[in-house]
């Protein structure tokens, strides 16, 4: 009995010390020195693949600052979950974005209904771009399977991260999102999966309605889904859906667009 019990205490040890990883606290300096705070999941170390996807998320407004801490609150659960660790182990980067930038854009927009590019990406932006590029040099990431995500502030500059390097990811997920709808050409390449709540009083849902038709007539694989009442917290009832990490992590690059 005592020998029964001692072998399931090292089991369950095992396995907690397995699903217990915690997201890292990690600092990128970029060639010009801005320094990015981002947090790190690392797949579990039970994880028998050989090559894992990238995963990038980018948080809102309300998540900026220092402390490398707040960019987990939304989010951040999900890829801790232990069952999701099992099913889908992957490189997750959740970086910070500082209280005076606004990912994509210089400022906060005055209106979302014309976000066109901004010639050259703030520092903080780049700094993202930077780090993808160093993650994509490690030997066992799956360049075939990058996937980036966003809310709200996140949302539209993964918009504007894809419509400048379609030929990086294989998926993308935009919630409560914006962005100028002629900016989504040549990213065929690209699996889209849009959120927005029809009630959102911060960023209309139309921003995300015409993101969706834009994609449909240029060909790319989208798929578009609101949520009837819903304000702008339409990452709740996204991340709660049975099949969030399940389509996410069935999206793979074609071949005739990796680069």
């Amino acid at each position: 009995m005592k020998r029964i019990l001692i072998i399931v205490v090292l089991l369950l040890g095992g396995y907690l010390a397995a699903f217990g990883q915690e997201f890292e606290r990690m600092v990128f300096t970029a060639e010009d020195g801005t320094q990015l705070n981002y947090r790190l999941l690392r797949p579990a170390e039970t994880a028998k693949a050989k090559k894992f996807p990238l995963i990038i998320f980018l948080h809102g407004l309300g998540e900026r600052g220092t402390d490398n801490d707040r960019q987990l609150t939304w989010g951040g659960n999900m890829f801790l979950n232990p069952v999701n660790m099992e099913k889908y182990p992957a490189y997750v980067l959740f970086p910070q974005c500082p209280e005076t930038a606004f990912w994509a854009y210089k400022d906060i927009p005055a209106s979302y209904d014309a976000l066109y590019a901004e010639e050259q990406m703030p520092a903080p932006f780049k700094a993202v771009k930077e780090m993808i590029d160093t993650y994509l040099t490690y030997p066992d990431i799956d360049r075939s399977r990058v996937y980036i995500m966003g809310v709200s502030m996140g949302g539209m500059a993964k918009f504007d991260m894809v419509s400048r390097f379609p030929e990086i990811f294989a998926a993308a997920i935009p919630i409560c999102g914006a962005v100028e709808p002629s900016r989504l050409t040549g990213i065929e390449g690209v699996s889209f999966r849009i959120f927005h709540g029809d009630a959102d009083p911060d960023v209309p849902v139309r921003c995300s309605r015409e993101a969706y038709k834009a994609l449909k007539e240029a060909g790319v694989k989208v798929e578009y889904i609101e949520f009837p009442g819903c304000t702008h917290g339409s990452w709740n009832p996204a991340f709660c859906r049975d099949d969030f990490m399940e389509w996410l992590f069935k999206q793979k690059k074609s071949r005739k667009y990796l680069r």
